[in-house]
């Protein structure tokens, strides 16, 4: 059965770090597009971040320049670090994995950035 649990949310301040981690099973990794997406309170789930099977990144406009995502195929795992954080982050982070025309969502994590 395909799993992916992200772990690493919190709460931080205005200007401050976290890293999320995603740890998948039940696929195989190496091959999947990961991504990051997040859903603030009453918008829309959007895309934060993807890394495909090659280690090609794309990312959120709004993100670009603080957020780095990679992926570590030996422990199965994507990773999300996010730095010099904004209130505007605050969401629940979610972890998407694809290939072709399957999908499959992690349970998310919640962000938090206030003072």
């Amino acid at each position: 059965q395909v799993q992916l649990v992200e772990s690493g949310g919190g709460l931080v301040q205005p200007g401050g770090s976290l890293r999320l981690s995603c740890a998948a099973s039940g696929i195989i990794f190496s091959i999947y597009f990961m991504g990051w997406y997040r859903q603030a309170p009453g918008k829309q789930r959007e895309l934060v971040a993807t890394i495909s099977s090659g280690g090609s990144t794309n990312y959120a406009d709004s993100v670009k320049g603080r957020f780095t995502i990679s992926r570590d195929n030996a422990k199965n795992t994507v990773f999300l670090q996010m730095n010099s954080l904004k209130p505007e982050d605050t969401a629940v982070y979610y972890c998407n994995a694809r290939r072709a025309a399957y999908t499959r969502w992690g349970q998310g994590t919640q962000v938090t950035v206030s003072s």
